[in-house]
């Protein structure tokens, strides 16, 4: 695992982890995302990896999102969302948010010093990984540095624009290839690891 000059080395990989169309994009031009619902394989395999999560990140656009799922126990008939919402609701949370009053269920608010944030939870002993989510959060992480893992769930779809999944860097990201699955769906799940420097030759 890569190591960031002022973080320690971490005991726990911070991973970004999303859908993303064909060109790149977690949601269209107008904020869609419905193309990237899940089939039951798909969603089968998005529970045995929210088990590993052992902490989240996020700011305040991913929290309201996924606040439903605090009580979808009560409000989803389907097994395997229901088994989500009960994986979703006991992992502890991290937002942040200058605007945020308070938050709820198993979560807490959080000030600016992000970086101290990612250097606790992913210092912390044992299994698992801390997960970050919510584009323009993600990017100030990807701009820092601090994401050790890359996890794209690539959709057989083009959507031509919306938001991109990495932000623009203005220099080099050197990953590597640490495991591929195709589902019956055609959604090709793709993870990288971080590789030490990350810049090109001359920059």
């Amino acid at each position: 695992m890569a190591t960031v000059p002022g973080r320690p080395a971490a005991t726990r990989p911070l991973i970004y982890s999303m859908a993303v169309s064909l060109d790149g994009f977690i949601a269209g031009p107008g904020g869609e995302i419905g193309w990237a619902a899940p089939d039951e394989e798909l969603m089968r395999f998005h529970n045995r990896q929210t088990r590993e999560i052992g902490a989240h990140l996020c700011g305040r656009g991913l929290y309201e999102d996924m606040l439903p799922w605090e009580t979808a126990e009560q409000t989803r008939s389907g097994p395997l969302e229901v088994e989500f919402a009960g994986i979703w609701k006991a992992i502890p949370k991290v937002v942040f948010s200058t605007t945020l009053q308070r938050v709820e269920g198993n979560a807490r608010l959080a000030g600016g010093d992000v970086t101290g944030e990612v250097a606790g939870l992913t210092g912390q002993p044992g299994p698992g990984v801390v997960s970050a989510g919510g584009a323009r959060f993600a990017a100030t992480l990807i701009k820092l540095d601090l994401i050790d893992e890359y996890r794209q769930f690539v959709n057989p779809v083009v959507l031509g624009g919306g938001t991109p999944y990495f932000p623009p860097l203005g220099r080099r990201l050197d990953v590597e290839l640490l495991e591929t699955r195709t589902f019956g769906s055609g959604v090709v799940y793709l993870r990288f690891r971080r590789l030490p420097g990350g810049r090109g030759p001359g920059q």
